[in-house]
């Protein structure tokens, strides 16, 4: 994951000079209360994005105040009437004048006095308290800092609408490896967290990332030895410290073939678990239905019969000894695999596969259930088993940290599927219980196109449209990434309050998903440089061009600081009581 250093680089030259007039309400295009043009004067430039205002007197209501962000700007000669002339007038032969125009989308008019602003009115860059007005910070009371704009000044977020009170998620679109969504995600977090706005709750509001790329996000506790002035003053204008994460557990499966369960990670050593389920668990909780977790399962016949194996499996399962081994009509069960072969067995018998089954099943739909489940013996081995001690600690939990991370890039896409299920399913079912929306809770999903696709059901897509439709009311805050937003399922994606897309693939910039992007936007997130975003939010009617500042935490296994000084304790990072087991 890479951004660039946007956020830091110098205002254009129109928000320098800020409050300074910089040309008029044009005349020769129709002005509205909606959008007009300004005739820029000579010497005088404005950019994208910039932020102006014009007002007019009103009778009987005062001075009105237009305010609008520049949408498009053009330059062209006035008085050339054949495309060849542009050399004539350029040698000096032919009369002409250059003229520069921007078109201005409205964004705020106060008082609400929807008048259009009149034709040689002078119009401001804003100054500070016009800003304000314009993208309505002055009535956040609760905003969160998501970046520079591009002039070079803080933008902000309403929290209201992402703690639930007035609205709540986030969705990110953009092409992988060039949008910077997971920087993204990770930024708003480290925002939301040190920016004040949590107020008493700070302590108890928890993340949960799921981690699939690499061991990027497993450092975010750690500095960033690439941080250099211009980003630390970047962090100091957005008001927030330039410092990591300050508490952070990683969750990792163990290492597959190790009789410790030793965490399946190479560059961090301090701060990780490994999670895993027991067949007890499995069995217990009704877990099978996870293991079918592709949307191709739900729509083959066998879909019912994974729910009839499932409360067998409940009914039936019996713990034996101390490791996550279940008994099963007297065949004890101690892996994975031992599971899936007894289940094989009996469904295969004509004598047994009825009382399994609760009614006549077709071999066809029971030999289809068997094939998929075969295929999942080795992708999950090693996070469903029997065989270690059962007393250990090995539920992903986020009690540990502020931040829990769990790391899935070391497994299978069928394990992956798992766990996300499972996991969801757990902190779903916590905040359900709890009766209460505070302390929040911010889950953070990549690749969601993959887990909630629009076609199809699966057990994961029920659980992430729960999430998305009764989270708010729970406290539960989904920040979902995706590379395609068209492909995910449309309820998840309209109830999320803020949208974000960073750079887009062309062909998918066209979909309707992306309607929320004026056109001229749409254009420029197909040629966005890392480290900038598109923001959309309720309050305001034009989305927000956002440079976030470079990570102050590590983002890769390169860039981080170590934490453990010379006069360190000797002996910290060996394992403590909740800790692995080492292999020896």
């Amino acid at each position: 994951m890479t951004v660039n250093g946007a956020a830091s680089r110098e205002a254009s030259p129109a928000a320098a000079a800020a409050g300074e007039a910089v040309g008029r309400v044009l005349g020769t295009q129709a002005a509205s209360p909606l959008s007009f043009w300004v005739g820029l004067e000579p010497g005088k430039v404005l950019q994208l994005d910039d932020v102006v205002v014009t007002r007019r007197e009103v009778p009987g209501h005062g001075t009105v105040l237009v305010a609008g962000v520049v949408t498009t700007v053009e330059a062209r000669h006035e008085g050339a009437a054949y495309d060849s002339d542009v050399f004539l007038i350029a040698e000096g032969a032919l009369p002409a004048a250059v003229v520069e125009v921007a078109e201005v989308r409205v964004t705020r008019v106060e008082p609400e006095v929807f008048v259009p602003p009149l034709p040689g009115s002078k119009v401001f860059v804003a100054g500070a308290g016009d800003r304000d007005q314009a993208l309505y910070f002055d009535v956040m009371d609760r905003r969160v800092p998501m970046g520079m704009g591009r002039d070079g000044q803080p933008l902000y977020v309403n929290f209201d609408f992402l703690d639930g009170t007035r609205g709540a998620h986030v969705s990110i679109s953009g092409v992988s490896g060039v949008a910077t969504k997971t920087s993204f995600a990770t930024f708003l977090l480290y925002s939301i967290f040190n920016s004040g706005v949590l107020d008493a709750e700070s302590a108890n509001t928890k993340a949960l990332i799921f981690s699939v790329k690499g061991e990027d996000l497993l450092f975010l506790d750690h500095d960033n030895v690439r941080l250099d002035e211009g980003a630390r003053a970047a962090y100091a204008r957005l008001g927030l410290p330039a410092r990591p994460f300050g508490s952070v557990h990683v969750f990792a499966p163990p290492r597959p073939g190790d009789p410790n369960g030793v965490p399946h990670v190479s560059a961090r050593t301090q701060g990780v678990s490994s999670f895993f389920w027991t067949l007890v668990e499995l069995c217990e909780e009704e877990l099978l239905r996870f293991v079918f977790a592709d949307a191709d399962d739900e729509r083959a016949g066998y879909s019912l019969l994974v729910g009839q194996v499932a409360a067998r499996l409940k009914s039936w399962a019996e713990p034996v000894g101390d490791g996550g081994a279940v008994m099963i009509r007297g065949t004890a069960c101690r892996t994975f695999g031992d599971l899936v072969e007894l289940l094989s067995d009996q469904l295969q018998d004509e004598a047994t596969r009825i009382e399994w089954t609760g009614a006549q099943t077709p071999l066809g739909t029971v030999n289809a259930f068997l094939r998929r489940l075969r295929s999942a013996v080795k992708p999950l081995s090693p996070i469903v088993r029997g065989d270690l001690p059962f007393f250990r600690a090995h539920s992903v939990r986020t009690s540990d940290a502020q931040v829990t991370i769990v790391d899935l890039h070391n497994l299978p896409e069928r394990a992956q599927r798992f766990v996300v299920g499972v996991v969801l399913r757990g902190e779903f079912h916590r905040k359900e219980t709890s009766g209460t929306a505070k302390p929040l809770l911010f889950v953070v999903l990549d690749e969601l196109n993959k887990y909630a696709p629009r076609e199809g059901d699966s057990p994961i897509k029920e659980i992430l449209l729960d999430v998305a439709e009764r989270g708010r009311s729970l406290g539960v805050i989904l920040i979902g990434a995706q590379q395609t937003a068209s492909e995910v399922e449309r309820r998840i994606v309209s109830n999320s309050a803020v949208r974000v897309a960073g750079r887009l693939d062309p062909a998918e910039a066209a979909r309707s998903e992306y309607g929320w992007l004026p056109p001229a936007v749409r254009e420029r997130a197909t040629i966005a440089k890392p480290g900038t975003m598109f923001v959309a939010q309720p309050e305001i009617p034009v989305p927000l061009a956002v440079a976030f500042p470079f990570p102050a935490w590590a983002t890769r296994p390169a860039e981080a600081a170590s934490r453990v000084s010379p006069s360190a304790d000797p002996f910290q990072g060996l394992p403590g009581v909740e800790d692995d087991i080492p292999p020896f």
